[in-house]
C-alpha cells in the first residue's frame, strides 16, 4: 500500500509538472543533443512552432548560413517567453528567424490580432535587452488550409507585427502569406500535407529564396 502511495504521489507531481512546464520534454531534448554536441557559435537561429520544427534539412536550403534549429512543434509565444533562456539567449545568436503566433489564435477564440501583437512584442523586447544589436527577422503567420476560419485573425496580426516591426532597428518582416495564394487569391493547397497545416518539400522551396536575402552572413 506505501509503495503504492509513492507511486501515486510520483504521478501527481510529474502531471503537475508537465502542466506547468509546457514542452519542457523538448527543452530538455535540446539540452541533450546541445551535451552530445555543442551548437555552433553565433549561428543564425530558427525558433517558433512546427513549420520551423518540420524543417529538418534547412541547413540544405541555406548552405552559406550556419543554421541552428530551436523550434518546438505546437508552441506559441508565451512558449517562446517561457523558454527565451534556453531556446535564444544561451546560443549568443547573429540573427534570429522567428515563426510563430498561429497556434497563440488557434489556442482560443479569446486570443486576437491584438494578443498576437502584445505577446510578440513582450518576447522582442526580451531579445532587445538582452541582444540589442541581434537583428531579428519575423517570418508571416501562413495561410493554413486548415485554419481558414483564422485567415482573416492571421491577416490582421501579420500587419499588426509588420507596422511594429517598421518602427524597431534591425527588425524585418518577411510576407509568405502572400506567396502562398494563387493570382486569384487562393490557398496554394499544393504546398500543404495532407493534414492542411503543414508544408511539405514544395512550400519549404516556395520560402526558401525569399528568406534567402533577408539572413545575415
Amino acid at each position: 500500500m506505501k509503495k503504492q502511495r509513492v507511486i501515486f504521489l510520483f504521478l501527481v507531481l510529474y502531471g503537475f509538472s508537465s502542466v506547468a512546464q509546457p514542452f519542457i520534454n523538448e527543452i530538455n531534448q535540446f539540452k541533450k543533443i546541445d551535451s552530445i554536441q555543442s551548437p555552433p557559435q553565433r549561428p543564425v537561429l530558427f525558433i517558433g512552432s512546427s513549420s520551423f520544427t518540420n524543417w529538418k534539412d534547412v541547413q540544405d536550403y541555406f548552405p552559406r548560413h550556419t543554421i541552428l534549429n530551436r523550434a518546438f512543434g505546437g508552441s506559441s509565444l508565451t512558449h517562446l517567453i517561457l523558454y527565451a533562456e534556453e531556446v535564444i539567449f544561451r546560443y549568443q545568436p547573429k540573427q534570429i528567424v522567428i515563426y510563430c503566433g498561429e497556434n497563440d489564435l488557434a489556442a482560443s477564440e479569446l486570443v486576437t490580432a491584438d494578443s498576437v501583437l502584445q505577446r510578440f512584442k513582450k518576447l522582442f523586447f526580451m531579445i532587445r535587452e538582452k541582444l540589442p544589436a541581434t537583428p531579428v527577422l519575423y517570418v508571416s503567420m501562413k495561410p493554413s488550409p486548415s485554419r481558414k476560419k483564422l485567415l482573416p485573425s492571421i491577416e490582421a496580426g501579420n500587419q499588426k507585427i509588420k507596422s511594429f516591426l517598421t518602427t524597431q532597428q534591425k527588425s524585418y518582416f518577411l510576407d509568405v502569406y502572400s506567396a502562398m495564394l494563387t493570382p486569384q487569391g487562393a490557398i496554394r493547397s499544393e504546398i500543404f500535407t495532407a493534414d492542411s497545416l503543414h508544408m511539405n518539400k514544395q512550400g519549404y522551396a516556395l520560402w526558401q529564396p525569399l528568406l534567402e536575402p533577408l539572413l545575415h552572413l
